[in-house]
Parts: structure tokens; C-alpha cells; sequence
């Protein structure tokens, strides 16, 4: 009988051994579940917290807008300075074209002192218009036809009429007294005319 008191001792502190591990893994369950919980209701606050109010997301909105707006002003500023700038080297690049057309009237006008042959300051005096109006013709300056066409008020500006004896030539134009230009098509420079009358 001693055996069997001895086996059911040995049983029953087994069943105390895998009661009381049961109930320290339950605690320990229980305990993991309570942190668990406090650390979500401390997250909780943390959130509320950053969640902005109404306030908070106008004046951001307001920093947003101000900070745009000046970007922008940057920006336009910017632009036109580019374009003045712009511009200004354009204005040199054409300037820079026409200097030889300066230089060779120079040339012209101190051989003239000594000329004796009349055609040949004729003949410089072309070659200088010449290279003048192809400059021009390459940067798409075009000449206004005038004289003999019927006066066109989106190219030509009348100065005065004349009287003329052919009827041909009424209503049209007799004579140019300046030329006038275009740019791409674009008048720059409308041409002064004489009308028949």
C-alpha cells in the first residue's frame, strides 16, 4: 500500500506543479493584457494630442498662403528681371550687326573729302545701302509698296493729296515722303503718303 500512497503523492504534486505553472501562465496572460491595454490608453492621449484643432489648421493654412504668395512675388520678380535682361542683350545683338554698316559709312564719309570720281562714291554709297537693306531683309524687315497701290490704312498713313490729270491715278498713291516697314508681317512703321486727287 506504501507504493500506491506513494505514486498518488508523486500524482498529486505533479497535479500541484501543473495547477500552479496554469495559474502563473494565466497571471502572466493577464499581466501582458493589462500593459497591452495601458499602452493603448496611453497611445490614445497621444493622438488626441496630435490631432491639430481648428485653430492650429487655420494658421497653417494662413503660413501655407503666406509663404505661396511670396514664391509667387519671388518668382514674378524674377521673370521680368529676366526679360528686361532679355531684352537689353537683344537690343545689343542688333546693335552689334549694324556697327560695320556704321563703320563703312566712316570709311564712306572721310573718302569723300578726297573723291575726285563722283561714281565711285556713288558706287560706295550703294554697296553700304545694299549691305544696310540685307541686314535688314535677314532679320525680316520688309519694305511697305506704296506708290501706285490704293491707299491701305493698315499700312499707310496719308499726309496730304494732290492734285493729278490722269484718273489712274486718283484715289491711289502718287508719291512716298518716308517708307514704311514691316517686322514678320507686323507693320513697325507705317509708310507716309501722298494720295492723288
Amino acid at each position: 500500500m506504501a507504493n500506491k500512497s506513494d505514486l498518488s503523492d508523486k500524482q498529486k504534486d505533479k497535479k500541484i506543479e501543473v495547477e500552479e505553472k496554469v495559474s502563473r501562465e494565466e497571471v502572466q496572460e493577464e499581466t501582458s493584457k493589462e500593459e497591452g491595454s495601458e499602452e493603448i490608453e496611453e497611445k490614445e492621449p497621444e493622438l488626441e494630442k496630435k490631432e491639430p484643432t481648428a485653430e492650429e489648421k487655420l494658421a497653417e493654412l494662413q503660413d501655407r498662403y503666406l509663404r505661396l504668395s511670396a514664391e509667387y512675388d519671388n518668382f514674378r520678380k524674377r521673370t521680368l528681371k529676366e526679360k528686361i535682361d532679355l531684352q537689353k542683350s537683344a537690343n545689343a545683338f542688333l546693335l552689334n550687326a549694324l556697327l560695320p554698316v556704321a563703320d563703312d559709312f566712316d570709311r564712306a564719309l572721310q573718302s569723300v573729302d578726297d573723291a575726285k570720281d563722283i561714281e565711285a562714291v556713288k558706287a560706295g554709297m550703294e554697296l553700304i545701302y545694299n549691305k544696310f537693306t540685307k541686314y535688314l531683309d535677314q532679320q525680316g524687315v520688309k519694305e511697305i509698296e506704296a506708290v501706285g497701290k490704293e491707299l491701305n490704312t493698315d499700312q499707310h498713313e496719308a499726309i496730304t493729296k494732290i492734285p493729278v490729270e490722269a484718273k489712274k491715278q486718283k484715289g491711289k498713291i502718287v508719291d512716298v515722303v518716308e517708307k514704311g516697314y514691316t517686322l514678320r508681317d507686323k507693320v513697325i512703321r507705317f509708310a507716309k503718303v501722298v494720295i492723288g486727287e
